[in-house]
């Protein structure tokens, strides 16, 4: 396919047919059927018709990625018609491409296009989500240091810090840290966190946050007062998440940490030597 031809059919894709509303990008299928080299809506509405099938095989709402709607068009002496139009996704648009005829140079493309667009949204949201995990492990961690200096502060000693963590882990997954490292295959010597998912990172900070709250908030001079309010915080944490039907110790591991972060700042890297992301290929 001509470089030049790549060019102009992704323009027309997301310049030209591509619209917005309230923030939410969507095709009107009036106009993707001509994007798509079809001439009559009864051959493209066949195509529509599978594409919703195949949505709903995939266990996805059709309703949520084909809505219904009524388009006005010009007729002849300046009159107006209105017919039947259908917004889509562009998870709509992917699986009507890949349920149109191959044998159209505009299908072939679309085929393409739409598998990297999804792919690249998919690993849009990935990274999203393994730096949203990173920085609530960052949180947990300045959080746990925290706590260790309000120990301090009105103990004099920070010498117990591991074992009222430890006690917190109890309380919140209803069996100890060593319990959950076994279950979880944590190497010994790392720390049970780096390999919690966000959901338990984020249940362990607030629970932490508490703890130091209330330790200042009360005036607590010894070790057993903030201990014994750590593991009653975990106990009102673990309580939410099982009324909400999470149940901790038998959540899975997420990846270690230390190689999501890694691999971040590998990305991280690559991006700015590569600003484009993903490179094209066409055959000339």
């Amino acid at each position: 396919m001509k470089t030049e031809l790549v060019h102009t059919l992704t323009n027309n894709f997301e310049s030209h047919a591509q619209q917005t509303e309230n923030g939410i990008e969507y095709w009107l299928a009036r106009d993707l059927q001509h994007l798509l080299g079809y001439g009559e809506w009864r051959n493209f509405s066949a195509v529509i018709s599978k594409a919703k099938t195949a949505c709903e095989v995939s266990d996805h709402a059709a309703s949520d990625h084909f809505v219904d709607v009524n388009k006005t068009i010009r007729m002849p002496k300046t009159a107006e018609k209105e017919v039947p139009d259908i917004m889509l996704t562009r998870y709509a648009c992917y699986l009507i491409a890949q349920n149109g005829d191959p044998r159209k140079q505009e299908i072939a493309f679309a085929q393409t296009y739409f598998s990297i667009q999804t792919r690249r949204a998919e690993l849009i949201e990935q990274r999203l989500l393994e730096t949203e995990r990173l920085h609530a492990r960052h949180k947990l961690s300045a959080t746990e240091k925290e706590l260790s200096s309000v120990i301090f502060e009105q103990t004099g000693g920070t010498e117990n810090f591991a074992v009222i963590r430890n006690k917190g882990d109890q309380a919140l997954f209803g069996k100890s840290t060593q319990a959950m490292k076994n279950e979880w295959k944590v190497p010994d010597k790392r720390p049970l966190a780096d390999f919690a998912p966000s959901i338990i990172l984020k249940a362990k900070d607030f629970a932490t946050e508490i703890t130091i709250f209330n330790a200042r908030e009360h005036g607590m001079k010894s070790e057993w007062k903030i201990s014994n309010e750590h593991i009653t915080n975990n106990k009102a944490v673990r309580k939410t998440l099982l009324e909400r039907g999470i149940r901790p110790e038998s959540l899975p591991p997420a990846e270690d940490v230390k190689k999501v972060e890694r691999r971040l700042a590998s990305e991280e890297k690559r991006s700015l030597k590569n600003p484009e992301g993903l490179s094209e290929t066409v055959e000339e």
